[in-house]
Protein backbone atom coordinates (compact mmCIF):
# COMPACT_ATOMS: atom_id res chain seq x y z
CA UNK A 1 0.00 0.00 0.00
CA UNK A 2 1.54 3.45 -0.93
CA UNK A 3 2.32 5.56 2.19
CA UNK A 4 0.10 8.56 0.73
CA UNK A 5 -3.08 6.51 1.57
CA UNK A 6 -1.68 5.22 4.99
CA UNK A 7 -1.35 8.88 5.59
CA UNK A 8 -4.67 10.14 4.27
CA UNK A 9 -3.40 12.62 2.18
CA UNK A 10 -4.98 11.13 -1.54
CA UNK A 11 -7.08 13.23 -2.87
CA UNK A 12 -6.77 16.17 -0.76
CA UNK A 13 -6.33 19.48 -2.56
CA UNK A 14 -2.50 20.42 -3.82
CA UNK A 15 -1.34 23.25 -2.01
CA UNK A 16 -1.60 27.28 -3.70
CA UNK A 17 0.82 28.43 -6.11
CA UNK A 18 1.52 32.20 -5.37
CA UNK A 19 -0.41 33.33 -8.17
CA UNK A 20 -3.15 31.93 -7.08
CA UNK A 21 -2.53 32.66 -3.13
CA UNK A 22 -2.12 36.24 -4.73
CA UNK A 23 -5.36 36.37 -6.31
CA UNK A 24 -7.26 35.07 -3.19
CA UNK A 25 -5.48 37.96 -0.95
CA UNK A 26 -6.54 40.62 -3.67
CA UNK A 27 -9.71 39.38 -4.14
CA UNK A 28 -10.66 39.60 -0.36
CA UNK A 29 -8.51 43.21 -0.41
CA UNK A 30 -6.12 41.25 2.22
CA UNK A 31 -8.31 41.88 4.76
CA UNK A 32 -8.84 39.01 7.26
CA UNK A 33 -12.17 37.03 6.59
CA UNK A 34 -12.29 36.02 10.28
CA UNK A 35 -11.22 39.03 12.38
CA UNK A 36 -11.37 41.94 9.81
CA UNK A 37 -7.52 42.82 10.16
CA UNK A 38 -5.94 45.13 7.62
CA UNK A 39 -3.16 43.59 5.90
CA UNK A 40 -2.49 46.83 3.66
CA UNK A 41 -2.08 48.96 6.66
CA UNK A 42 1.35 48.62 7.69
CA UNK A 43 4.36 46.49 6.78
CA UNK A 44 3.88 44.12 9.89
CA UNK A 45 0.16 43.41 9.22
CA UNK A 46 0.84 42.14 5.58
CA UNK A 47 3.92 39.68 6.71
CA UNK A 48 0.99 37.58 8.39
CA UNK A 49 -1.52 37.39 6.13
CA UNK A 50 -2.00 34.07 4.59
CA UNK A 51 -4.52 31.82 2.66
CA UNK A 52 -7.40 29.99 4.40
CA UNK A 53 -9.00 26.58 3.12
CA UNK A 54 -12.47 27.48 5.11
CA UNK A 55 -13.02 23.45 4.57
CA UNK A 56 -9.52 22.44 5.42
CA UNK A 57 -6.89 20.66 2.82
CA UNK A 58 -6.20 18.02 5.34
CA UNK A 59 -10.14 17.15 5.30
CA UNK A 60 -10.51 16.73 1.66
CA UNK A 61 -11.07 21.00 1.13
CA UNK A 62 -10.92 22.16 -2.28
CA UNK A 63 -8.66 24.12 -4.10
CA UNK A 64 -11.67 26.19 -5.44
CA UNK A 65 -11.71 30.23 -4.92
CA UNK A 66 -15.10 29.54 -2.94
CA UNK A 67 -13.49 27.76 -0.08
CA UNK A 68 -10.67 29.92 0.21
CA UNK A 69 -10.40 33.27 1.86
CA UNK A 70 -7.58 35.32 2.89
CA UNK A 71 -6.88 35.22 7.02
CA UNK A 72 -4.08 36.70 9.41
CA UNK A 73 -1.96 33.59 10.57
CA UNK A 74 -3.74 34.06 14.14
CA UNK A 75 -7.05 33.64 12.80
CA UNK A 76 -5.79 30.89 10.39
CA UNK A 77 -4.02 29.01 13.52
CA UNK A 78 -7.04 29.24 15.82
CA UNK A 79 -9.38 27.83 13.00
CA UNK A 80 -7.10 24.63 12.60
CA UNK A 81 -8.41 21.81 10.98
CA UNK A 82 -11.64 22.07 12.65
CA UNK A 83 -14.43 21.50 10.19
CA UNK A 84 -17.59 24.37 10.11
CA UNK A 85 -20.89 24.16 8.11
CA UNK A 86 -19.98 27.45 6.52
CA UNK A 87 -17.65 30.62 6.91
CA UNK A 88 -19.84 32.63 9.06
CA UNK A 89 -19.82 30.01 11.28
CA UNK A 90 -15.95 29.73 11.09
CA UNK A 91 -15.84 33.28 11.57
CA UNK A 92 -18.08 32.96 15.30
CA UNK A 93 -15.80 30.16 16.45
CA UNK A 94 -12.48 32.41 16.14
CA UNK A 95 -13.89 35.41 17.17
CA UNK A 96 -14.86 33.95 20.34
CA UNK A 97 -11.54 32.06 20.72
CA UNK A 98 -9.97 35.31 20.13
CA UNK A 99 -11.78 36.87 22.89
CA UNK A 100 -11.47 33.65 25.45
CA UNK A 101 -7.79 34.10 24.69
CA UNK A 102 -7.92 37.30 25.03
CA UNK A 103 -9.07 37.40 28.57
CA UNK A 104 -7.05 34.70 29.47
CA UNK A 105 -3.79 36.51 28.23
CA UNK A 106 -5.56 40.12 30.38
CA UNK A 107 -5.62 37.75 33.43
CA UNK A 108 -2.40 36.85 34.18
CA UNK A 109 -0.48 39.47 36.02
CA UNK A 110 2.37 41.14 34.28
CA UNK A 111 5.75 39.82 34.47
CA UNK A 112 8.31 41.42 37.16
CA UNK A 113 10.64 43.87 36.00
CA UNK A 114 13.81 43.01 37.43
CA UNK A 115 17.22 44.89 37.75
CA UNK A 116 19.37 44.55 34.94
CA UNK A 117 22.80 44.43 35.27
CA UNK A 118 25.01 47.79 35.22
CA UNK A 119 26.47 48.28 31.85
CA UNK A 120 30.22 47.70 31.21
CA UNK A 121 32.19 48.88 29.24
Amino acid sequence: MPISKLLGLTGSAKPLTMEEGHRILERDHYRCQYCGLDGMSSFENSLIMTVDFVHPRARKGKKDPANLVAACRPCNLIKGYRVYRDIDHAKAYVLQRREELRKEWEAKPAPKKGKSAPATG
